[in-house]
């Protein structure tokens, strides 16, 4: 799908899908032209409108379009000359599966032209497309300052993913004093994967930010590199964010950890203590079960069997609960 916002001066940016006047709209000096195309990957490969408005309407370089139609990069950016290549990425965090999605977007910015190409639906891009749509100020400042906003929506849109990542790890941390599964150890390590992926899209986009920010880039007027070092100043704060959540889920980690090898303690110790108490029973029991002198232990020692019995049950029951109360004034257990 390919669609064109074109906004002339003063005017209020008009959207079209007409491929054949893209040329038209960008001779013209006084318009600034967006043009989105949306293509989610197919099966084959092959991407004929995508083709169309990269290699034949604006003529980019075939490297390039390769990086932008096949290749899986990091953010950067090229510049080539009389347009600049960038690549930045939106994310998406499933809450429910505690899991990071990135989405990539390619930009392409010449002197009055705008070209997002993506495979995924990116939710700061289509705010900023109604945003543009609907105010002429935002074409009218440039193409500069327009590749400003949709960075900036970008930035804005990882604050509520780090929110949710946040929100996640503050549940963890309650459900590690209430149970220790299997379950919560992989959720921990879903979300510490989660930060990670995090941390290697916002780093190299930090220096994206920096670089167009402080760059001799052609089609960034200099008057406008200010927006771009706001949206940098961004990011580093994000990043900063980002360290100190990694530092929070490997805390959750480590009290998982502790927390685990505690409740071991208390299990082994318990069953410790339960296996002392049982040690004289077996003792006893078992010394006079044996039979020495051929005959029964009432009729060696010559006294009534009733009495030897409870004699016997005072001795079993009494040792262990003296046992027992040893243990608690030692504070044992």
């Amino acid at each position: 799908m390919v669609r064109i916002l074109c906004g002339r001066n003063s005017e209020l940016p008009t959207e079209s899908c007409d491929i054949a006047g893209v040329r038209e709209m960008v001779a013209d000096a006084s318009s600034v032209v967006w043009v989105d195309v949306y293509d989610p990957e197919n099966k084959n490969g092959s991407h004929p409108e995508a083709l169309q408005i990269l290699r034949d309407v604006f003529a980019f370089h075939p490297l390039a379009i390769e990086d932008a139609l096949i290749e899986t990069h990091v953010p950067k950016v090229d510049d080539w000359g009389s347009y600049l290549y960038i690549v930045m990425h939106a994310v998406h965090f499933e809450r429910d599966k505690d899991r990071l999605e990135t989405r990539e977007l390619d930009i392409f910015v010449g002197p009055n032209y705008l070209v997002t190409y993506r495979t995924d639906e990116i939710r700061a891009l289509e705010q900023q497309w109604r945003v543009t749509q609907r105010d002429a100020r935002h074409t009218r400042r440039g193409v500069d300052y327009l590749l400003y906003e949709l960075c900036d929506a970008i930035a804005a849109d990882y604050l509520p993913v780090m929110d949710a990542m946040d929100e996640a790890v503050d549940l963890l941390q309650d459900e590690v004093f209430q149970r220790t599964d299997a379950r919560l150890v992989e959720r921990i390590f879903r979300l510490k994967r989660a930060v990670l992926d995090l941390r290697r899209v916002l780093s190299p986009q930090r220096e994206v930010l920096n670089k167009l920010s402080r760059g001799d880039f052609v089609v960034i007027d200099e008057k406008d590199r200010v927006y771009f070092r706001d949206v940098y100043d961004h990011f580093v704060r994000l990043v900063d964010l980002n360290e100190s959540l990694r530092d929070v889920v490997g805390g959750v980690l480590d009290t998982y950890l502790s927390v685990a090898a505690n409740r071991t303690n208390d299990i082994m110790k318990t069953l410790t203590i339960v296996s002392l108490m049982f040690l004289p029973l077996t003792f006893t029991t078992g010394f006079f079960g044996m039979n020495f002198f051929g005959g029964s232990i009432e009729l060696i020692f010559d006294v009534d069997k009733w009495l030897f019995f409870f004699a016997g049950m005072v001795i079993m029951l009494g040792m262990p609960l003296a046992m027992l109360l040893y243990i608690r004034r030692r504070g044992w257990w």
